[in-house]
């Protein structure tokens, strides 16, 4: 859905206006307005004011499945400041937005009720940064009322020019991952080695190997030990009934 959304210059041209004007009100920070979609975040929407190089940067190497901020708004319901140890999570990402002053930042969650994750992103530049977190402090009521009217904006715009907003809003979103895939990748999770998935699954090694690569491929990781660290962790796995045999 998002990816359609992000190749409609309608709705996002039109959104960022809607967030740009809103925003203008505290300041005209530097923002991103992301949403990804919880059952697939390979899926994402990017409404953002940093500079193109970077947000294209971030799309071509699926940043939101590694950026520690998006992982730890996953787990979050209240705002939080971008501390060390958020910024040690991925020195790659961050070494790569520092190039672009993205490095200090307050960030706003909403889990939505489409079971997407709507984050807003606000960075605080190095000259007079103590003045802009004070502010950002006094607004962060403001702000998260705010990515509320974004994220409901957004639901209108697309509802408005796009049938494939009945789907979402009826719950019928494929997942990311194959029925197969989801079995191999909860198994490894629960510790079993390839030759006793293909026993469970009544299924080859060679085939097991098969779906393990194509869910690394899917998740824009190196290998299965990351793959299955990073389907734990954005809850991507549905549990098994099948019984151990």
């Amino acid at each position: 859905m998002f990816s359609t959304l992000n190749e409609n210059p309608i709705i996002t041209g039109t959104l960022r206006e809607h967030i740009d004007r809103k925003l203008s009100s505290l300041g005209s920070p530097a923002y991103a307005y992301t949403v990804v979609r919880k059952n697939n975040p390979s899926d994402v929407l990017i409404i953002s004011s940093y500079p193109d190089e970077w947000v294209d940067l971030y799309r071509t190497n699926n940043f939101q499945l590694t950026d520690p901020v998006i992982l730890t708004a996953f787990k979050r319901a209240s705002p939080f400041v971008w501390g060390e140890n958020i910024t040690l999570m991925s020195d790659k990402i961050f070494s790569l937005s520092r190039r672009y002053n993205i490095v200090n930042g307050s960030t706003f969650v909403l889990h939505d009720p489409m079971n997407n994750l709507a984050l807003l992103s606000v960075i605080i530049g190095s000259n007079g940064q103590g003045t802009q977190e004070k502010r950002l402090s006094s607004d962060s009521g403001a702000l998260q009322m705010l990515l509320i009217d974004f994220n409901e904006q957004m639901y209108r715009l697309a509802g408005s020019v796009s049938s494939g907003i009945s789907e979402h809003h009826a719950g019928v979103c494929k997942p990311i991952f194959t029925p197969r895939e989801n079995e191999v990748l909860y198994w490894s999770s629960m510790g079993k080695t390839y030759g006793e998935i293909a026993a469970i699954a009544s299924i080859s090694v060679s085939t097991v190997k098969f779906h393990m690569g194509n869910i690394v491929v899917k998740l824009g990781v190196s290998n299965a030990r990351q793959a299955i660290r990073l389907g734990v962790e954005l809850g991507l796995i549905t549990p098994v009934a099948t019984a151990v045999r």
